[in-house]
C-alpha cells in the first residue's frame, strides 16, 4: 500500500471542501473508494464526471483498479472545465 496526495480542482475542490488530502491505497480505485467514504454526497457525484492524472500521467479510460499508485505519488482530480 502506498501513501501520497490527492489534489482536488474546481468543482471537486468545492465539493470536497478541501484542496488536497492524503491517500493510503494500492490502486486508484482504492483511493477513490476512500474519498467516497470520507466525502459522501456531492463529491461522489462530481467524481463520476472527473478525469484523473496519476503522477502527471492521464488515466484515460483505463479501469481504475488497474492503475497502481506509488509511494509519494499524486492523484489529480479534474472535473470538466468550461470554455476552451
Amino acid at each position: 500500500m502506498a501513501t501520497g496526495t490527492i489534489r482536488y480542482w474546481a468543482a471537486a475542490k468545492a465539493a470536497a471542501g478541501i484542496a488536497e488530502e492524503p491517500y493510503s491505497a494500492g490502486t486508484l480505485a482504492e483511493a477513490l473508494e476512500g474519498v467516497r467514504e470520507r466525502h459522501p454526497g456531492e463529491l461522489t457525484r462530481v467524481l463520476l464526471r472527473c478525469s484523473f492524472l496519476v503522477n502527471e500521467e492521464p488515466v484515460g479510460k483505463r479501469p481504475h483498479d488497474s492503475v497502481p499508485l506509488t509511494e509519494g505519488g499524486t492523484v489529480e482530480v479534474l472535473p470538466p472545465f468550461a470554455g476552451g
